[in-house]
Parts: structure tokens; C-alpha cells; sequence
């Protein structure tokens, strides 16, 4: 009876099933086998078990192995099973037999030995096999007793023999060994001689010997030794997971070895040299090995939790845990050294005062929440009375202190902090709770809905002076998004689960882990119970919201930062896999008119902090939903959520005085916003699908480019949105939407005037899109550009492009058609601001000489004509082009070196031309010789020079 009840267990709690999810055991087959008439083989394998896959020819409908039914291969003594598993030939490879050995106490198996040499962490699927024989055929198994009591019934001569045949049958195995017992036997001082009886592995453990399943736990360090050398690469990563979660499903079959198993992957991880390395070298880990951090954090916080844990074993669990915790290279909780967030158990209510001193907190290590769950109970009436019952209601008579506990309509509340409350419900949950865990997520999620009252009314009050202020206060330090404990994740996952529809059609109570999109349906919360109106996956759409709803804090750090956007984009997923009926559509809208009018405690109020987290990603999932049912209040949601406050100039923190805020002692961070650019693509993202959406209606796109042009500051955004909305207003195989073009063509011109004084390498493209822009919206769009060309182009660029415009092949001859005099319109600003000698000599020239080719045109009576370097404007430009000349000079005979007086007096020869345009211009340019040979008369070589070529 011990082996049936124990290996069911066994089977139940360790799925025999490939880790590719392709081989299902016979278990899991058992009612489709029974349909089926034909005989069909079977694969059986365990979970993580080698690729290669073990097959059995089934000698009937139930058995899908071959083991021989002769007694001295299968033998059942007392407490141990032994057989031989004969593992069927193929194509490539003959059939091999293995012995297999199996040690039973108390419905638990407590040791396997198999001949295979399998080395994993789970059982084989020999012992598997064998398992299963005698689960499903015990009739064909004779129980004999333990091997000792047989020993006892036999005389001496019985015993002699049975001893001299069990040497001959194994003399070269066992020869040494009697021999070796026999010596010490025959010694009276032997320690041997010393203890009264003889061991028997047959007979069982003691009744006071502990016992639990067998866990082979070198294997278990070899494995994820194993996995954490390969640094995440070749699915380490999954492996290391799968074996988390395995500890999970340990957890909820209340199984021993749960903990066991988390204890010895966590000396593994501590013992990681890369976590030295880490911290000598200032870096952070990967986001891979981040992850199972935190996965290991909150399996140890479900291991404190556990409701009927012994004391004995809480106190030895959370002296290791500290014993980690106060280790240098234990990672951190948030990842880096700054402020940390409240301690697991801070019940204060969310609307109090902190000081500037409760940040100043000691370091938090993925452990401590769990060690800070030693403070954490199950004993309070109240909460037992709230997992226990699904009737617990509001006594009539109630005393003081219990109004507290119950709503007005006399459902039960748990006042808590939320993150800890949940952190119960998962232990519950993880523990094989699955009931009660649903009773406190309906006690919590009352309480969350007086708060959120509570926090309207207090809103109300304040309402104009905060809106006169258009700031406000932090209201959440800590947000549940993002959170260690994945408070709304755990709450969500809870009640979805008991929603859920296996392939069956029946309510599946666990999470199985497939890549089919789950099927929920709507279950009422249990009868009796104050909320028997409402269902459960109402409330889980509800307190999703809820959560990503909250107004919260940006945490610092890079991984803390992207910890916020992978979660919120998580539980953003798990919403999208409802489908959204009448209920789910009318809690929807509910919620959604609640965060609107929420204030600051709403990341969707009216006033939010500077500081807080931005809601794009989310309200372009409640844009999308309620779009086809609600556009009014979609539309509204989407446009309050286009805020970007950290990148808007915003005011001081506010009136730090008031009670009903938190004084905001969190600086201003920016541009420590790591996660800044992913932030500003959700905003970009959130615009274009409301561009998309509003095709067609002017004052919604009209509304929409106002939000577009006050709240996105960068200027590639900006002009993403241009192109998207131009590609939606001209489609190839439908007509032009005139309202929507006009929209891109807006968000053009906001792009150049936005780029006009800065840098932008894309500002030749954005130039050219917007000419095109503007030819497709027609001739007024063009002559505007025109009218205000100087608000949207720099001068060079636009003459860059015309150059390029007018040069082409096709340009040439009406260009030199048509005779243009050069009229040099140069000021004295400019000339002043430019130095290069050559640049205006060569300038000086254009404007003196004939221009190529226009000489010989007929007609062209002017074309021939000389402009005189006498007057205005030339004149000046002439004095800038001398005067560049002499400081020129000046500055390279300063630190010039003989190898270098070649090119100084080809360049004097280019200033002689400069100086001889004007009519006195030789006796400038002798002046300047004369002075250049007194100035640097040192320079003996080279005046010798200048002497030679210019007198």
C-alpha cells in the first residue's frame, strides 16, 4: 500500500513528460487509451530528461513496458522493489536490460538506483517504469516481508545455506566483502560485535526518522552548476527556470523537497564567480541572470509564508537566508546602491507623512523580504476567518474595533500592506491553497476599492487648489508595477486560474505552462459570499487596472526602470488574452472613468508629479479596447495619458505642507531616466494610433496635433508621425483623405521649425519629405513654405538645394537663356565675418571678370562690361579681401619654417593680383613688401626670397 500511495503521489507531483512537451506517459493518456480499441506504443520519459527518448512495446491496453515476470527479476521485500526494465531494440540500437531498485516509507519513494547511469535531477524513466508495473498490476507482485524477518524464521542450517548459495551466486561481487564481515564477526572487540542486531534496507525508516521523496541533491548542484557556467546562453536560462518552477509545483503538492531543492540552487547561485567579478569590475549582471535573482527572492518569501510551516524549520530557513543576505556579493534588490524601497511589512497607510530620513534605510538584498517575513503570521482571527469561509460577513453587532475590518455593504476587508497581502495570497496559492488564496484576493480587492474611494473623496476637496498649483505631490514612493513581489501579477494569476478552461471544457485550477492562448469564462464568486454578484475574472480585469493605473514614482536604476515597462507590458499581454464581453466591457469603463477622476493618486488625474510614471503603453491598450464601445472616453483617456512630465517644465513640488500628500523628498532624476528613449517610442506609438483611428474627423485630428504638438519633444518622433500619418492619408488603391494629409503636413512644418537651430542628420530627408508633403496637399500648401521660408530653412541649405536643382542637365540652357546681371548686395557684417583670404579673393574675382560664355551671346549689350573696383559694393569688398591679406601674412610669418617659404611666396603672389586691381594698388602692395622686410628682417633667408621675386 505504501508503494501505490507513494508513487501516485510521486507521478502526480513530477510530470512524465519531456521538457519539449512532445511525450505524454501513460498516465496522462489513461482515458484517451481507453476509447481507443487498437493497441498503439507509447513513449514514457521524464522531465528534463536526455533528448534521446525511451520506447515501450505495450504488452497490453494499460502496460506500456516489458519486464520479466519471473520472481528473481521482479522481487517486492518489505519496503524495497527490485526489477529488471528491459528497454526494447531499434533500428540502430539492440535491446538493453537495466536493474532497477526502488526504496518506499510512508507513501513516499526515499531512494532509486538504476543501472542506466542516468544522470539528472529526476527520476529515470526505468524507475518510472517500474513504478507504474506496480501501480497498475499489483496482483502480478508478490509482497514478502522484510529480508530480516524472513532471516528470523529460518533455523542454522537453513541460514548456512542460504548464506553459501548467495556467496556462490555472487562470489566474484560479494567474496570480498563476506570475508571481510565474517573477520569481524568472529572478533569479540569488532564494532561490529558492539551494536545489537544488523541493518535491513528492506524493513523501512524508524516512525521518528524523517522522511521524504528522494532528491538526488548532488545532481541537483552539478545541474544548475551546470547551467549558470553557460551564462545564460544555450537555453540555461529556460533550464534554470524550469527548474523553478518545478520547485513550485513541489511547493503545491507539499512536498518536502521544495525546499530542499530551492536551498541547493541557491548555495549554487551564491557560489557564482561571476558575482565577484561583478562587483570588482562596478558592472551589472545580465537582465537574464536578474530575473532568476528575482525569481529566487519571491520563491523564498513563498517558502516563509508557508502556512503550516514548523517553527523549527522557519528559524533554520531564515538564519541561511540571512546568513546569504550579509555575504558582499548577495545582488541587491533594485539592483544598485541608492534609496531603497519600504520594508515588506510597513502597513502605514499610503497618505502619510514620510520624513527625509525614512529613505535612509540599510541595503536590501533579494533576500530580505523574505527574512522579513519572519515578522508575518497566519494566527489572526480575522484572516483565518476570511481563507476559511466564503460567508464571512460583518457580524450585526459590531464593536468598535471590528468597523474597521468590513465595508459598508459588510464584506470582509484585510488591511495590510498590499504587496505583503499578496505576497500571502501567492504562498497560498503556491502551497496548494488554491481556495484560499481566492478568498483573500476577494477580501484585498475590496479593500483596494475604499481606498481608491477614499482617495476620490479626499481629491475632491483639494481638486482646485491642486489645479491652481498644476502640480502635486509624490502619493506612492513604491509602485505595484515593477514591484519584487509582482503584487497585481499574483492577484491577476490567481483569480484568471480559476476561470480557466482545460482542452475538456472543464475549470482548471493550476497553470500550466503551454503556447495555446488560455480560454477563460466567467465564474461567480463563490455563493454565499458578499460578492456572489460579481465574477472573478471581473475582478481580475479590475485590479489589473487598478495596479497599472496607480500614480508611482520612476525607482532608480537601469534594471529597476526596465523591471517597471517588461511588467507593466506583462500583465498588458495577460489583458489582451480576455475577451471582452458585456461585464468585462462595463468594469472596463468604470475603472476608466475612476482613474480619470482620480487625481494624484491616478497616473491618469489631472495633476500628476513630475516624477511619475508615464501611462502611454497602457492607455493605448484602453484606447484600443474601448475604442468600439466607448470613443468619447477612449479618446479622452488617450490624450490625458500623452503626457510626458519629466521632459515638461513643470513647477516646484507644491505645498509640502498639506496632510493628505506626501511631502515629495524624491529629487529630480533627470536625465537619469535610463529607460527615456522606450518611454518616448510608447508616447510616439500612442499618437499614432490615435491618428489612425481619427481618419476623417478634423476636430479629433485637430485635438490629437495639438496633444502631438505640446507633449513629444523630440523632433525624429515627430516626423515618424508626419510619415505615418501621410502613408494612412494616401493610400495606393483608395482616395486621398484631405483632413489627415493636412495633419502630417502640420507635423512637417513643426519638425523644421524644431530642427531649424539644431542638428539633425535627418533634416536633408525631413526637408525633401516635407516639399513632397506639400505638393500632394497642393499649390497654397507650397506657396506658404514660401511666404515663411525663413521660420522653417537656413539660407545654405535652401541655395544648396536650388544649386543642385538648377545644375542638372535639364536646367542649363534656360538658365544661360537668360541673361542675370550679379548684383553683390555683401555687407560690411558679413565681410567682417569672413577671414579667408583666398574665399573673398576668389569672390573679388567672379564679381570683376566676364562670366564664361556669356561674352560671345548676342544681344547681351552689358555682358562685356567690367564692374569697377572703385565704387560701392566692390570696394568694400575689396578693402576685406586686402586687409584678409596682410593679417593672413602676419600670421603665418609667425611660426613659419623654412620648408614652408616656397608656398609663402607663391601666396604673396596671389595677394600682388588682389592688391593690383584697384588703381593705386602697386604702391599698396610696395608699401606692404617694404614693411614685411623691416618687420622680419631676421628672417634673412627668406626676405632674400621675397627680395628675388618682388624687388
Amino acid at each position: 500500500g505504501g508503494l501505490v500511495g507513494g508513487a501516485c503521489s510521486e507521478l502526480r507531483s513530477r510530470p512524465l513528460h519531456s521538457s519539449t512537451g512532445t511525450e505524454r506517459d501513460s498516465v496522462s493518456k489513461k482515458k484517451k487509451k481507453k476509447k481507443k480499441k487498437k493497441k498503439k506504443k507509447k513513449n514514457i520519459s521524464n522531465t528534463l530528461c536526455s533528448s534521446r527518448v525511451v520506447k515501450w512495446v505495450a504488452q497490453d491496453s494499460i502496460i506500456n513496458i516489458r519486464i520479466s515476470k519471473h520472481s528473481f527479476f521482479f522481487v517486492s521485500l518489505g519496503f524495497h522493489l527490485s526489477g529488471t526494465v528491459t528497454e526494447l531494440a531499434t533500428a540502430s540500437e539492440p535491446a538493453v536490460t537495466y536493474k532497477v531498485a526502488i526504496s518506499f516509507d510512508r507513501c513516499k519513494i526515499t531512494s532509486v538506483t538504476c543501472g542506466c547511469g542516468n544522470k539528472d535531477i529526476f527520476y529515470c524513466a526505468h524507475v518510472v517504469a517500474l513504478s507504474l508495473y506496480r501501480i497498475r498490476k499489483p496482483d502480478q507482485v508478490k509482497l514478502r516481508l522484510p529480508i530480516s524477518e524472513t532471516l528470523f524464521q529460518m533455523n542454522r542450517d537453513q541460514l548456512q545455506k542460504f548464506i553459501q548459495y548467495l556467496i556462490t551466486a555472487h562470489h566474484t561481487e560479494v567474496l570480498p566483502t563476506a570475508q571481510k564481515l565474517a573477520d569481524e564477526i568472529l572478533s569479540s572487540n569488532s564494532e561490529i560485535n558492539q551494536v545489537n542486531g544488523a541493518p535491513d534496507p528492506t524493513a523501512g525508516a524508524s516512525i521518528d526518522d524523517e522522511n521524504c521523496w528522494h532528491l538526488d541533491e548532488e545532481q541537483v548542484k552539478e545541474q544548475v552548476k551546470l547551467f549558470l557556467s553557460q551564462g545564460g546562453y544555450c537555453g540555461s536560462g529556460k533550464q534554470l527556470s524550469s527548474m523553478f518552477a518545478k520547485v513550485r509545483e513541489m511547493l503545491r503538492m507539499r512536498d518536502s523537497n521544495g525546499a530542499r531543492m530551492l536551498t541547493l540552487i541557491t548555495e549554487q547561485f551564491m557560489a557564482d564567480p561571476r558575482l565577484t567579478l561583478w562587483r570588482q569590475q562596478g558592472t551589472n549582471m545580465t537582465d537574464k541572470c536578474r530575473q532568476l535573482w528575482d525569481e529566487l527572492g519571491a520563491l523564498w518569501v513563498c517558502i516563509i509564508l508557508n502556512p503550516h510551516c514548523k517553527l523549527e524549520e522557519k528559524s533554520c530557513w531564515l538564519q541561511q537566508l540571512q546568513k546569504w543576505s550579509d555575504l558582499d556579493v548577495c545582488p541587491l534588490e533594485d539592483g544598485n546602491y541608492g534609496h531603497e524601497l519600504p520594508n515588506i511589512t510597513n502597513a502605514l497607510p499610503q497618505n502619510a507623512i514620510h520624513s527625509p530620513d525614512s529613505l535612509s534605510r540599510p541595503r536590501r538584498t533579494v533576500f530580505t523580504r523574505a527574512i522579513e517575513g519572519r515578522e508575518l503570521h497566519w494566527q489572526d482571527s480575522h484572516l483565518q476567518r476570511i481563507i476559511s469561509s466564503d460567508v464571512y460577513t460583518a457580524p450585526a453587532c459590531q464593536r468598535e474595533s471590528e468597523r474597521l475590518l468590513f465595508n459598508s455593504q459588510g464584506q470582509p476587508l484585510w488591511l495590510e500592506h498590499v504587496p505583503t497581502a499578496c505576497a500571502r495570497v501567492d504562498a497560498l496559492r503556491s502551497h496548494g491553497y488554491p481556495k484560499e488564496a481566492l478568498r483573500l484576493t476577494v477580501a484585498i480587492i475590496n479593500t483596494l476599492r475604499l481606498q481608491q474611494q477614499r482617495q476620490l473623496e479626499i481629491y475632491k476637496h483639494q481638486k482646485k487648489e491642486l489645479l491652481q498649483r498644476g502640480t502635486t505631490t509624490i502619493t506612492n514612493l513604491e509602485g505595484w508595477v515593477g514591484h519584487p513581489l509582482d503584487p497585481i501579477g499574483c492577484l491577476f494569476l490567481t483569480l484568471t486560474e480559476a476561470c480557466r478552461l482545460n482542452d475538456d471544457g472543464y475549470l482548471e485550477m493550476s497553470d500550466m505552462n503551454e503556447s495555446r492562448p488560455p480560454v477563460y469564462q466567467h465564474v461567480p464568486v463563490a455563493a454565499g459570499s458578499p460578492n456572489s454578484s460579481e465574477s472573478y475574472l471581473s475582478l481580475a480585469l479590475e485590479v489589473a487596472l487598478m495596479g497599472l493605473g496607480q500614480q508611482r514614482v520612476m525607482p532608480e536604476g537601469l534594471y529597476a526602470q526596465d523591471k517597471v515597462c517588461r511588467n507593466e507590458e506583462q500583465l498588458l499581454s495577460q489583458l489582451q488574452e480576455l475577451q471582452l464581453d458585456d461585464e468585462l466591457v462595463q468594469t472596463l469603463q468604470k475603472q476608466c472613468i475612476l482613474l480619470l477622476e482620480g487625481g494624484p493618486f491616478s497616473g491618469l488625474g489631472e495633476v500628476i508629479h513630475r516624477e511619475s510614471v508615464p501611462m502611454h503603453t497602457f492607455a493605448k491598450y484602453l484606447f484600443s479596447a474601448l475604442l468600439p464601445h466607448d470613443p468619447d472616453l477612449s479618446y479622452k483617456l488617450a490624450l490625458r495619458a500623452m503626457r510626458l512630465p519629466v521632459l515638461e517644465n513643470s513647477a516646484s513640488a507644491g505645498d509640502t505642507s498639506h496632510l493628505h500628500h506626501t511631502v515629495s523628498v524624491v529629487p529630480s532624476r533627470y536625465p537619469r531616466w535610463f529607460t527615456l528613449g522606450h518611454l518616448e517610442s510608447q508616447q510616439c506609438e500612442l499618437a499614432s494610433t490615435m491618428l489612425t483611428a481619427a481618419k476623417g474627423d478634423t476636430l479629433r485630428l485637430r485635438t490629437i496635433l495639438e496633444a502631438i504638438q505640446k507633449h513629444i519633444h523630440s523632433s525624429s518622433l515627430i516626423f515618424k508621425l508626419a510619415q505615418d500619418a501621410f502613408k494612412i492619408a494616401t493610400p495606393t488603391d483608395s482616395s486621398t483623405d484631405s483632413t489627415l494629409l493636412n495633419v502630417a503636413l502640420e507635423l512637417g512644418l513643426q519638425v523644421m521649425r524644431m530642427t531649424l537651430s539644431t542638428l539633425n542628420w535627418r533634416r536633408r530627408e525631413m526637408v525633401r519629405w516635407l516639399v513632397t508633403c506639400a505638393t500632394e496637399v497642393g499649390v497654397r500648401a507650397l506657396v506658404s513654405i514660401l511666404q515663411s521660408w525663413y521660420t522653417l530653412f537656413t539660407p545654405i541649405p535652401v541655395i544648396v538645394a536650388a544649386t543642385m536643382f538648377l545644375v542638372s542637365h535639364a536646367h542649363l540652357y534656360p538658365c544661360a537663356s537668360v541673361f542675370v546681371p550679379f548684383k553683390p548686395l555683401l555687407g560690411k557684417n558679413e565681410l567682417r565675418q569672413s577671414v579667408c583670404a583666398t574665399v573673398l579673393s576668389d569672390i573679388l574675382r567672379r564679381c570683376t571678370v566676364t562670366a564664361p560664355g556669356l561674352a560671345g551671346i548676342p544681344g547681351r549689350r552689358s555682358s562685356g562690361k567690367l564692374m569697377s573696383t572703385d565704387k560701392a559694393p566692390l570696394r568694400q569688398l575689396l578693402d576685406a579681401t586686402i586687409n584678409a591679406y596682410i593679417n593672413t601674412t602676419h600670421s603665418r610669418l609667425t611660426h613659419i619654417s623654412p620648408r614652408h617659404y616656397g608656398e609663402f611666396i607663391e601666396f604673396l603672389s596671389k595677394a600682388r593680383e588682389t592688391f593690383l586691381l584697384p588703381q593705386d594698388g602697386h604702391l599698396q602692395f610696395a608699401q606692404f613688401i617694404d614693411n614685411l622686410k623691416q618687420i622680419y628682417k631676421g628672417k634673412k633667408k627668406l626676405m632674400l626670397l621675397v627680395r628675388e621675386r618682388f624687388g
